[in-house]
């Protein structure tokens, strides 16, 4: 199969990010929408034929001996520092970057087709620039695509800061809103931070293992790490380092405690970029980075406890802060945090020995199924707050009679995120949880306990605006979305149900050798009873409009209040930075710099001036100056000289 028309997979969203940026507002708003749509129609396109190809076509030899080879579409050589280091630009196909082509540029036109209906109907003054909105989104779409089929780290990184600008100008979109702005540059700040220690990590890795290429590094990881020599820093190997380092990054970008502080705050973008980016691609990009060097992972045990223990406190953290949150675009947020935590565990106590490394094909598994629940979700609260002009769950309730589409396909995320079956969420968080089971019993009961917690706060959410009470909405009567916008949500409910019962592991594992799923029915029972039970504690609480959980609230008041606001996160960054930071070392260093560094040099400089102005004379121009002051060393030598003989 020839996969040389692969690059075009990059270049037709460059393409229309620069027609669209160039153009601007010479283009109305709706041809952009329909250009920027249409594009990526087109790129979809092609990215499903390169997949099916690769997953299907075997006449390049893509299986060999039972294994699903990586294949360099094509490679251009930018940089050559070495004979060994050399940076390339290029196109990697495998399982991982092919299901990642299908996930990204679904749910990106899904998101377009969606925008044209849920922007081009507000006619308030943020919603202007709808020109620069499908610009930004053909930017960041490029960015992902780049991202996931580099062939080597450098390029990944390279386009992993391109997502985050692009995540930055999206988030910022509505310009105007402090709030945006203060959303936008907290994402823009912490995940840099985190990138700053993704990219060190680069360095000591190309520093030993001298290739920055995929292929090289995994292939025998063994080799790559007997490169450093034994080498210590610390205590720790410097590639146990490396590699922690470079999870760092993954960790910011996937919003991982403790930097997740920017992913809430991030809702302030319009809902369908929520979508696109804080659901279904973006935040995977840290998964996907581990998935990518997993074989690397494998040999650093520390490591690996890192990532189980980060996930799995990210993933229980997120759950209770959403089990108390109002505003629904928030409860959505958290439940992304601790979903993205769900396949960080999953890859953290993955081991290639442990049932044919079902972790790894687990956390794939559940990426792809999460990204297309999760997207119906975020635009089916696009569509709620299209209709009741709020996001708070206090302002809505009994939706159901006026959004009937809406309400169904709600109801699907909500039962596919719960784990219930036959919903694709079932299958792929089932086999996590088999994973954290074959690990240690204790993983496999903490993440029981957390998916428990997730069926509890989306039904939450699902009574709360379907049912619960029926305010009076006065002349603005709810009504579900127009087709644009309600069609993406029958594709995604529809995907929703069935994506479960691909047989992922054909296609996708840690070893690219196809795995069997099948169920382990004592975890799969259990793990339904835990979510039944919290659906009906849900129902209990929620379905109708009671005193119940205001009581809860109160007789739990400390700790209700903590969750409500996350614990205090932001509040403890505030204080370090602003009180620590700031005020202990940056003050004190900037009063050292201005009065001491500064001080010293101007007190040089105004030492010069002054004996500038006291010698100028010397340079006078007048001859009979220069005369006098001719004679005057001529006698002081001569004084000098006769000191000298006596």
């Amino acid at each position: 199969m020839d996969f040389s028309y692969s690059y075009l997979v990059l270049v037709l969203p460059l393409v229309t990010f620069l027609f669209l940026g160039l153009m601007g507002t010479r283009l109305s708003r709706k041809t952009a929408g329909v250009v920027g749509t249409s594009m990526m129609g087109i790129t979809a396109v092609i990215a499903y034929a390169i997949s099916l190809a690769y997953f299907f076509g075997t006449d390049q030899g893509q299986i060999i001996e039972g294994i699903r080879q990586q294949i360099v579409a094509w490679d251009l050589t930018w940089l050559e520092f070495s004979e060994k280091l050399v940076i390339k630009i290029g196109f990697l196909l495998d399982p991982i970057s092919a299901m990642m082509l299908i996930v990204i540029t679904t749910v990106s036109f899904l998101v377009h087709l969606y925008s044209l209906g849920y922007m081009q109907d507000h006619n308030h003054e943020y919603e202007k620039g709808l020109q620069r909105y499908y610009a930004f989104l053909s930017l960041f779409s490029l960015s992902m695509l780049g991202l996931v089929v580099a062939p080597n780290i450098f390029q990944m990184y390279i386009f992993w800061e391109l997502v985050g600008v692009s995540s930055y100008l999206l988030i910022g979109f509505y310009y105007t809103l402090p709030a945006a702005v203060s959303a936008s540059k907290k994402a823009f700040i912490v995940t840099r931070f985190a990138d700053l220690g993704f990219l060190v990590g680069i360095l000591i890795l190309s520093y030993f293992t001298q290739t920055f290429d995929f292929i090289t590094l995994t292939s025998n990881p063994t080799a790559a790490i007997e490169t450093a020599g034994g080498a210590t820093f610390m205590g720790c190997s410097v590639m146990a380092w490396a590699l922690t380092l470079i999870f760092m990054g993954g960790a910011g970008k996937s919003a991982m405690f403790p930097l997740h502080i920017w992913l809430p705050d991030a809702m302030e973008g319009p809902t369908p970029v929520s979508a696109l980016i804080h659901a279904a691609t973006m935040v995977v990009a840290g998964v996907f980075l581990i998935a990518r060097m997993f074989p690397l992972y494998c040999m650093e045990e520390g490591t690996m406890t890192v990532i189980t223990v980060i996930g799995a406190f990210t993933a229980f953290y997120a759950a209770a802060v959403a089990c108390v949150q109002s505003d629904i675009k928030r409860v959505l947020a958290f439940s992304t945090i601790s979903q993205i935590a769900f396949m960080v565990t999953s890859l953290g106590v993955a081991r290639p020995e442990l049932h044919e490394g079902v972790g790894y094909m687990a956390s794939m598994f559940h990426l792809f199924t999460h990204a297309m629940f999760k997207a119906l979700l975020f635009l089916c609260a696009g569509a709620i707050i299209h209709a009741v002009h709020s996001n708070e769950m206090s302002a809505m309730g009994g939706l159901r009679k006026y959004m009937p589409i809406c309400n169904i396909a709600f109801l699907i995320g909500c039962l596919a995120i719960a784990g219930i079956p036959p919903f694709a969420g079932f299958f792929s968080k089932d086999e996590i949880l088999v994973a954290a089971f074959e690990q240690h019993t204790f993983w496999g009961i903490w993440m029981m306990l957390v998916a428990g917690m997730t069926a509890f706060y989306m039904f939450r959410l699902y009574y709360k605006i379907f049912w619960w009470n029926n305010p009076d909405y006065g002349h603005h009567t709810p009504h579900d979305a127009p087709m644009t916008m309600s069609l993406p949500l029958i594709i995604l409910s529809v995907v929703s149900i069935v994506a479960g019962l691909i047989p992922f592991g054909e296609f996708v594992s840690w070893n690219r050798e196809a795995y069997h799923i099948h169920l382990n029915y004592t975890v799969a029972i259990s793990s339904v009873a835990v979510a039944v039970v919290a659906i009906l504690l849900a129902t209990k609480l929620y379905l109708k409009e009671n005193e119940a959980p205001a009581k809860m609230a109160k007789s739990f008041k400390g700790l209700w209040t903590a969750a409500y606001n996350r614990f205090y996160m932001d509040e403890l960054y505030q204080f370090i930075t602003h009180k620590i930071i700031f005020e202990r070392v940056s003050r004190p260093l900037a009063w050292f710099d201005r009065q001491i560094v500064d001080g010293s040099l101007n007190s040089l400089a105004n030492l010069a001036n002054s004996a500038s102005f006291a010698i100028r004379k010397l340079q006078s121009g007048s001859i009979q100056s220069y005369v006098y002051v001719y004679l005057i060393g001529v006698l002081l030598l001569a004084a000098i000289t006769v000191i000298c003989l006596i």
